[in-house]
């Protein structure tokens, strides 16, 4: 699956700076014309690929999910149940459901805006799917479906729905709310989820002259419901939605809570007409309720069309530990023919995913001449003592990519690992520096069986933190040079005064070309308009990858800042360029705060 983007955008800098007096000659920051350079393209499953666990993946490279946010919807009037999920503020990713396989068509669905949350709904009673959604911060948007069934097209109408008195409604951006015709009158109901555990519920009293729909209050605690967490004996943001779990054609109620660590269920004992919810919540499902670090947002609907309730399950963590459920927090829950509900996965959408600040780098790991993968994450999910650096063994070629997981190397017992690859002691195979949570960079030399650990640390920055290492001969003169991004945003720049087979990295900068991108710079080489010499790309919190181009030469670098490629990047936005497909140009990997990867392919 592929999505086309377009070249590099431009962004001038306005900053002369020069640096001078060090053995890498100079290297220059100036303003630029508009750059131009190839497509690059996204694919989400470019190559064979296999998982840790030993699972074919067709769509590895979705980016991950840290805080899933599922609804089921037939989006496209065919019959199955398509899926939606947001996993950014604002963004909504679409996944259509074709076969028994649900296919990524895009991370932005028609490009809406829905801030913190997001419900479709049958709003204006056309038979087709309009949407509700958080308009900043707090008040409800309402985009109508102008497109109809099949083809849907959504348009914002107004972007704050109103009270029948004409006040504003409100709903809380930490709480998801949800619609139902809860006593089957043929009006709908807006139920919003409070902070202190208690519901609102709406009904709509008709429509104003754009056919936007108007509530008027019904009760401020529907049913006497006030959910307490059972654990801590408290309540906080929440997630709600309706399905009937039973069959017996009514709706029942699924709540998820930040300090409650599964679902709970709230039986509508009552008939359509006349619903009843009151008494004690049960833990979902009954037969072996569900638990994880908390706050679960359920989605509901008959996934496998066998006429009874399935769920989804996204797990935006809780109080229970959220950094445990970085990599386990889609679950599917079927309902079976016994009656019960089966967790049939914990990875609804399975892809590549190390849990949380992924750092691709790519290189030989095991020296037969064609390109490996590796993945530092953040911290591990089962184990809050350190991260790890994951390895996806190349066993194709250096012209066809295969990659196998095979577990991962071996390294410093810390956080945030970033692997810097290189020869540092001019013996052919590959060495790493590796970057810390700290100022630490480490060093490990390449023994041909494993990687010794030469220095913890091996060099430390004036300051700062997440270290983030790269290797690349800035000066073209035969040995490796040092770039060194940082928490802060700046960059260090090392220059090699020693040799190929013993390099003396000595402080040029900790300011490096007064380059400053806000937080978490990630820098990373490649020869992006193949002239010969290696320009600049640096990742950031926020503001994608930023390109500086070198208009000068492999000798005498000048950088010129070219702004953000126009590509979409998660937050965290970390890139390394490789050519894994052996084409003559090198593609772009992006990890980012969810732990997966996106991939683009330059055509």
């Amino acid at each position: 699956m592929s999505e086309r983007v377009a070249p590099a955008g431009v962004l001038l800098a306005a900053a002369l700076i020069a640096l001078g007096g060090c053995a890498a000659g100079s290297a220059t920051l100036t303003q630029a014309p508009e750059a131009t350079g190839p497509d690059l393209v996204r694919d989400v499953g470019p190559f064979p690929f296999v998982s840790l666990d030993g699972e074919s993946l067709t769509q590895p490279f979705l980016g991950g999910f840290n805080v899933p946010r599922p609804q089921y919807v037939d989006i496209d009037a065919d019959g199955d149940l398509d899926l939606f999920i947001q996993e950014e503020s604002g963004m909504l990713r679409f996944f259509e459901r074709i076969g028994d396989d649900y296919v990524w068509q895009t991370d932005h669905f028609q490009d809406l805006d829905i801030g913190e949350w997001y419900r479709f709904a049958d709003l204006d009673l056309d038979g087709d799917q309009d949407l509700l959604s958080e308009q900043r911060f707090s008040h409800i948007r309402y985009f109508r479906n102008e497109g109809g069934a099949e083809m849907p097209r959504f348009e914002l109408v107004v972007d704050t729905l109103m009270m029948a008195d004409g006040t504003p409604l409100f709903s809380d951006r930490q709480n998801i709310p949800n619609v139902a015709d809860i006593d089957c009158d043929g009006n709908l109901d807006l139920f919003v989820g409070l902070v202190t555990g208690m519901v609102k519920r709406f009904e709509s009293v008709g429509y104003d002259d754009q056919m936007v729909p108007r509530f008027q209050l019904v009760t401020d605690r529907f049913e006497d419901i006030e959910i307490i967490g059972e654990r801590q004996s408290r309540h906080g943001a929440n997630t709600m939605t309706f399905g009937d779990v039973d069959g017996d054609g009514d709706q029942d109620l699924f709540w998820g809570d930040f300090f409650e660590a599964g679902i709970l269920l709230l039986r509508n004992r009552g008939t359509c007409a006349q619903p009843s919810m009151r008494g004690e919540p049960s833990p979902f499902p009954l037969n072996e309720p569900l638990e994880t670090s908390g706050y679960n947002a359920p989605a509901t609907g008959d996934v496998d069309g066998d006429g009874d309730m399935d769920m989804a399950v996204g797990v935006l963590g809780g109080a229970f530990n959220a950094n445990s459920s970085t990599v386990e927090n889609l679950y599917f829950l079927e309902h079976t023919d016994e009656g019960d509900f089966e967790a049939r996965t914990s990875r609804l959408i399975p892809m590549l995913d190390v849990g949380s600040d992924s750092v691709p780098r790519v290189f030989d790991v095991d020296g037969d001449g064609d390109l490996d993968l590796t993945v530092a994450n953040k911290i591990l999910p089962d184990d809050n003592s350190a991260g790890r650096v994951y390895l996806w063994e190349n066993t194709g070629d250096a012209s066809s990519p295969s990659l196998m997981g095979k577990g991962f190397i071996a390294l410093a017992d810390t956080f945030h690992q970033t692997v810097a690859p290189g020869d540092l002691d001019g013996d052919g195979d590959i060495d790493l520096l590796v970057g810390k949570w700290n100022r630490d960079v480490a060093y490990f030399r390449n023994d041909g069986d494993g990687y010794t650990h030469v220095a913890a640390k091996y060099l430390q920055l004036t300051r700062g933190s997440n270290s983030s290492p790269t290797l690349a001969d800035l000066d073209a003169d035969g040995d490796l040079d040092l770039v060194i991004g940082e928490a802060s945003g700046t960059l260090n720049f090392y220059v090699n005064n020693g040799s190929a087979e013993a390099p003396d990295f000595q402080l040029v900068s900790d300011e490096w070309l007064d380059i400053d991108i806000g937080r978490r710079s990630v820098p990373t080489f490649s020869d992006w308009d193949g002239d010969g010499d290696l320009d600049m790309f640096v990742g950031s919190e926020l503001d994608g990858v930023l390109m500086f181009e070198n208009t000068g030469s492999a000798t005498m670098p000048t950088f010129e800042a070219r702004g953000a490629l126009d590509i979409p990047t998660p937050v965290l936005a970390a890139p390394e360029f490789a050519d894994l497909d052996g084409d003559g140009d090198e593609d772009l990997f992006v990890g980012g705060v969810s732990g997966g990867l996106y991939y683009f392919e330059r055509r």
